[in-house]
């Protein structure tokens, strides 16, 4: 098993050395599956962590004091974000400094993300910093997160984005309406592809944190949505929306599935959860993955920005599953 997940993830991170060249200090967010160039942003986005991780890996593999000094180099970088108002923070500061010896902008951006909490709402709302209502609350939120936040502090968050989510029949976005609670908000839509991805990611992390953590995994693995994503023969990669009877497939949501159910098997053991992180691991490198790339990702259909592309997270959650599984690094090093 081992030989093929190597080889993947060799070529991935031969990927890494061609998108460092090619975004020339710039920071990659997809590339297009026929030319292979990509559309970059000059201070890193919400997935700058990504990038910042992915250069980490590889830094670990090939042990190269170039490599080092280049990841390093993108993890003191995203500094400026630290001040900015996202909830995303959790994302690009845990993924960003995880495998990195950056504890000192960890812990900075810890506090910011702690301070921006609203005890009333019993989360961490979105922010302003990309656009929309501020006062919302969304899956993709919490992933990494939950890993910078005091576990109780996380453990609320997460307990109510959960029961939102589950109890509406997988709608990963509300906004709170004062008086009134939560609403669902429009984007994303229900039946996003990786809404359960993000869900799991995120209950994985905080159970491995807290015994309180794991009240949550009942909850979690008893979900619809759970079962539909994360249990033998269902399909590997899902649509980029399950509303929609035709539309492009999302890989990234599968990566992202494959570390969750990587982390939940080394948590409870159980194997079923190991063989189908390996069932969807050999699919996308077998069907999705060429000369290192991870194709098929949707970046954003509703807006229909990049919807079967490259996706530098899609590339880091594959190269990090892929890693976990041959024992590269353990699977809550990251």
């Amino acid at each position: 098993m081992s030989r093929w997940a190597s080889r993947a993830l060799e070529e991935i991170l031969r990927r890494v050395r061609e998108t460092e060249d090619q975004c020339a200090g710039r920071w990659p967010l997809y590339a297009d599956a026929d030319s292979a160039r990509w559309t970059t942003t000059g201070r890193g986005s919400w997935t700058g962590g990504f990038w910042a991780g992915l250069l980490w890996l590889r830094a670990i593999v090939s042990g190269d004091p170039h490599d080092q000094a280049v990841a390093r180099g993108r993890t003191e970088a995203l500094a400026p974000w630290v001040e900015a108002d996202t909830a995303t923070r959790g994302m690009i500061f845990w993924y960003g400094t995880a495998l990195a010896d950056a504890e000192d902008l960890r812990e900075r951006a810890a506090l910011a993300c702690l301070a921006a909490h609203e005890p009333e709402l019993g989360l961490v709302p979105w922010g302003s910093a990309f656009g929309g209502p501020p006062l919302l609350t969304r899956v993709d939120a919490l992933p990494g997160l939950v890993r910078l936040l005091p576990a109780s502090v996380a453990g609320r968050h997460l307990a109510l984005q959960l029961d939102l989510t589950i109890s509406s029949s997988g709608h990963p976005a509300w906004i709170a309406v004062p008086g009134r609670g939560w609403s669902p908000h429009p984007e994303p839509e229900r039946g996003w592809s990786r809404t359960a991805a993000w869900l799991a990611l995120a209950v994985a992390d905080h159970a491995h944190m807290t015994a309180a953590g794991r009240t949550l995994l009942p909850r979690l693995r008893g979900w619809s949505g759970f079962a539909a994503r994360f249990t033998e023969g269902a399909p590997s990669v899902p649509a980029a929306s399950a509303l929609r009877r035709q539309g492009p497939l999302d890989t990234s949501a599968s990566a992202i599935e494959a570390v969750a159910a990587l982390k939940l098997a080394a948590l409870t053991g159980d194997g079923r959860l190991r063989d189908r992180a390996v069932e969807v691991l050999r699919v996308l490198v077998t069907d999705h993955v060429r000369h290192g790339r991870l194709l098929d990702g949707c970046y954003d259909l509703a807006h229909g920005v990049a919807t079967r592309h490259e996706l530098v997270w899609g590339d880091f959650f594959l190269a990090l599953a892929l890693a976990m599984l041959i024992g590269v690094i353990d699977p809550f090093a990251c």
